[in-house]
């Protein structure tokens, strides 16, 4: 084993080094698109440099540690040895499974920003009010891993909450972590509109989308056509008044059907146009990576056989029972019966399960 993994990290310096010495180079710096990329590798593969040193030092204490249990008869030096190897030994298993992990290659999405959609699905009133639910969960998770969370559009429910909620989130690491809400989530109980008392069962669907940049899509900005509108709403007379809210429609070929889409997009979210026309183009960035992208995801999930974190996203994968007060996540047989903190945003336990399973597929998949 140690042998198998020393020859991978082996094989990596000569790329740390010719990267090392790229990143350097002003004809690089000055080509943005690729020079993000080789930033993005130095940082990975300088993480396996540290933990090869590592490595090779746990190993070379056991060595010389060995060695002075053969040859020395001071009983000082022979306790300290065996103390060395006890230490070292327990240190190498743990370190050999966070190689394998780091030498399987990463979602090369998982830095991302992403833009986070919540809809209501069947039950009417009671999944808007869920969605507004949902949508105050993920806030105070985002508050909590301290990560910024700015609503982009939204269309409000005749009782509450909202039949669509969309929001961009901004931090380290976010797609990374969020991806694993992607699909339908289930609630179960007792309407306020429900006079009977009887548990009804609603359904909201949730999508995870990586932020393209700029660089990630080429978009004819020349063909897009722009509405102004006034947004209404609450906001005082000066949103009634100006025509801040953005309206764009763009005509985009699907590479993968070769079919022409209109794609619409609404931006209400500040009062200053010329920052709406900015936040409706970076949607529509994202809505065109993402659809390129889901090819990449859809050949992933059909190599798996739980698919956490990718493929359909109309895949049922949470159900939460408010009578139980149980939350149950269906793609890792996950049950936890503390459905009042989870909806406050204690979200991370369900959430390092799930990637606890993604990283044993991943490791299954390389055969490492």
């Amino acid at each position: 084993m140690a042998n198998n993994i020393l020859n991978k990290l082996d094989g990596l310096v000569a790329r740390f080094e010719e990267i090392s010495t790229l990143i350097t180079d002003p004809a690089v710096i000055a080509d943005q698109p690729r020079y993000v990329r080789l930033t993005k590798e130095y940082k990975e593969l300088n993480d396996l440099m540290h933990a090869r040193s590592e490595y090779m030092q746990l190993l070379n204490n056991i060595e010389e540690a060995r060695n002075i249990l053969s040859t020395e008869a001071d009983s000082d030096l022979r306790e300290m040895a065996r103390e060395e190897i006890d230490l070292s030994e327990r240190r190498l298993p743990r370190l050999e499974e966070e190689i394998k992990l780091m030498l399987v290659p990463a979602d090369p999405q998982d830095a991302k920003n992403v833009l986070l959609e919540i809809r209501g699905g069947t039950g009417g009133d009671e999944a808007a009010i869920f969605a507004g639910d949902l949508f105050r969960m993920y806030s105070k998770y985002c508050e909590a891993k301290g990560w910024r969370l700015e609503v982009s559009s939204a269309n409000e429910g005749a009782a509450g909450g909202f039949k669509e909620i969309i929001c961009s989130v901004t931090g380290e690491g976010v797609y990374g972590t969020l991806k694993y809400e992607s699909g339908v989530h289930r609630v179960q109980r007792v309407p306020a509109t429900e006079t009977q008392g009887r548990v009804h069962t609603s359904a909201d669907s949730v999508a995870v989308l990586p932020e393209a940049e700029a660089f990630d899509v080429v978009i004819n900005e020349g063909e897009i056509k722009w509405d102004t509108f006034r947004s209404g709403g609450a906001g005082g007379q000066n949103v009634n008044k100006v025509e801040s809210g953005v309206r764009l429609r763009y005509n985009w070929k699907n590479p993968n059907t070769g079919v022409v889409e209109e794609i619409l997009i609404e931006c209400t979210e500040t009062r200053d146009q010329p920052k709406n026309k900015e936040r409706a183009l970076s949607r529509l960035r994202t809505f065109i990576y993402d659809k390129e992208h889901q090819k990449y995801l859809d050949d992933i999930a059909s190599k798996r056989k739980t698919m956490v974190s990718t493929g359909d996203r109309s895949a049922k994968i949470r159900t939460y029972n408010y009578p139980q007060g149980r939350i149950t996540d269906h793609r890792i047989n996950y049950t936890i019966y503390n459905l009042a903190a989870f909806m406050d945003g204690d979200i991370q336990d369900c959430i390092d399960h799930l990637i606890v399973a993604e990283n044993a597929e991943r490791l299954k998949e390389s055969e490492l």
